[in-house]
């Protein structure tokens, strides 16, 4: 990959949150290893989907990109500059660049302000237009980009439906014309029928201003339409991070395998012959994840080795990386 086509790099990012006991002394007795060693880098333009199981860690790998949280270690660098180095004014100024659309349009938006105000809050925080007149102008027409009429802005969010308020908070997204956009499960919550006009306008999106996606979802049979590259997350850890048709024609990670096998096909036939690999055991805690490979306590090709040692993410073909001790 071209150094200077990379918008977004991460390297070895790890985001801990300690455990700790006590009232008065609180005395940190463990950590809850949310993220542990993820490296990967994004593209100008380019989506690149996180996929995984619920609590695998990818939601706090987006917020943790974006400083929300404080990262154990690790860097982030967005356009060459290290986030997790900036001062806090340094830092907002940089947020212009990034905005996250959240998953749940319901909690994301708040229930005492209008949509026009909801839009208008980020231009007012940047200072990116000096007068109401000029931000309200604003408002109508990013209301009009995301397909909504430019009336709504004095309307209240109880006033719309799940997609409509997805809308709404894609339009927030985009009001400081940022270059980088996390999607974090942004139609896990919305009807199927809803669900593609949202990605749709996503991509319709992306074409237009010339956008870059981190698209977070557990949804393999969504992120196949919309993603570049699939990224494949596993307590913690990237298991394996290949090109879209790549990966589902030659998933190389047995978790990758497990996630395909339960992706429906559209064809009785097809289906029918097709062999489900069902993972047994519950997903260990990520207080304390397994030693060795994270994956070796349900992993149906399991050896002596993953028991013992961690697995190094590997290139093994152009663009195809595996952290797994089958392929060496």
């Amino acid at each position: 990959m071209d150094h200077n086509d990379v918008l977004i790099d991460v390297q070895n990012l790890i985001m801990h949150f300690p455990i700790k006991q006590g009232i008065i002394f609180q005395r940190r007795v463990n950590a809850v290893k949310a993220v542990d060693g993820v490296s990967f880098q994004i593209k100008k333009g380019e989506t690149l989907g996180l996929v995984g199981e619920s609590g695998c860690g990818k939601s706090t790998v987006g917020q943790t990109i974006l400083q929300l949280y404080k990262p154990t270690s690790g860097h982030v660098y967005l356009g060459g500059d290290d986030l997790t180095q900036l001062k806090e004014k340094t830092l907002r100024q940089k947020r212009r660049q990034m905005q996250i659309i959240f998953q749940d349009p319901y909690a994301s938006l708040n229930p005492r302000m209008t949509v026009g105000d909801i839009i208008e809050e980020p231009l007012v925080i940047h200072h990116l237009y000096p007068t109401k007149a000029e931000r309200r102008d604003r408002v109508r027409q990013l209301l009009k980009i995301v397909g909504l009429n430019p009336n709504y802005a004095s309307r209240y969010p109880f006033e719309f439906s799940g997609g409509q308020r997805q809308r709404i908070g894609i339009a927030r997204a985009l009001a400081v014309n940022p270059e980088f956009i996390i999607c974090d499960e942004p139609i896990s919550a919305l009807d199927v029928s809803i669900q593609a006009q949202i990605i749709n306008l996503l991509g319709d999106l992306q074409k237009e201003f010339g956008l870059t996606y981190l698209f977070i979802s557990h949804d393999l049979s969504v992120v196949r339409h919309i993603c570049h590259r699939i990224a494949v997350m596993y307590l913690g850890k990237l298991v394996e991070l290949a090109d879209s048709n790549e990966l589902y024609r030659n998933p190389m990670h047995p978790y990758s395998q497990a996630l395909l096998s339960a992706v429906p096909i559209p064809n009785p036939t097809t289906e029918k012959k097709r062999q489900r690999i069902i993972l047994e055991g519950d997903i260990p805690s990520p207080v304390n994840p397994p030693k060795g490979c994270h994956f070796c306590t349900r992993c149906p090709k399991v050896m002596e080795v993953c028991r013992n040692a961690d697995p190094e993410f590997r290139e093994l073909s152009r663009g195809h990386w595996v952290a797994c001790h089958l392929h060496k």
